[in-house]
């Protein structure tokens, strides 16, 4: 979330101002978030995940979306637009053009350093309260690393997390893999803070 406008918004009045603006916006609570466009390495990151889940679900009653799929957080109110959305059963709208979805079973998120806290933190809080969202996947732009949650009973959320090339997650509720090796193909990783990758650092203290 980014920029605030000068007034409050409507939720119909953010749908029309959707449709008609060039870029992609967030809605809470009356107030719109331009969202930033994706780097090179976060587009591949989202596209990879992406094509691997599109290509195991294809004859099965499952749908992935892209980062163009808007999805909305009934209890809270929030538009937003997840980087890799799958739906499972029948996609439930909010209105006959079919923009909006509220039935999420799997939401994947590219982590960047300017949403990476928002992502962990209110955002992942909110998307715990759709019924049907049962797999958080957050992936990392410095690592080649994957953090996968997943919904148990009684409101409990498993973390697991899938470190290095040769790892993968396995995510039950759609019954698919996502091998880390497909996900960040032909991905330059990209430096943290110190200015080199976690990997490099690796390497280097083993050295």
């Amino acid at each position: 979330m980014t920029a605030r406008p000068k007034r409050y918004m409507t939720e119909e009045e953010y749908i029309e101002f959707e449709v008609a603006s060039p870029r992609k916006h967030e809605y809470y609570q009356g107030d719109i978030f331009a969202m930033t466009g994706g780097t090179e390495p976060h587009n591949l990151l989202a596209g990879n995940a992406y094509a691997s889940l599109h290509a195991q679900l294809r004859r099965r009653p499952c749908r992935v979306y892209p980062s163009d799929q808007r999805i909305k957080v009934l209890t809270t109110g929030l538009h937003t637009y997840p980087d890799v959305t799958v739906v499972c059963g029948q996609p439930q709208f909010i209105e006959a053009s079919r923009l909006t979805i509220t039935n999420p079973t799997v939401i994947i998120e590219v982590l960047s350093p300017s949403t990476e806290r928002y992502d962990r933190g209110m955002k992942f809080q909110q998307y715990r309260t759709i019924p049907s969202f049962q797999d958080y996947i957050l992936i990392a732009q410095d690592d080649h690393r994957i953090e996968h949650f997943t919904r148990q009973e009684h409101g409990i959320w498993l973390l697991y997390e899938a470190i290095g090339i040769t790892a993968h997650v396995s995510i039950r509720s759609i019954d698919c893999v996502l091998a880390i090796e497909d996900v960040y193909e032909k991905v330059e990783l990209a430096p943290n803070k110190t200015g080199i990758t976690r990997e490099a650092a690796k390497e280097e203290c083993d050295e």
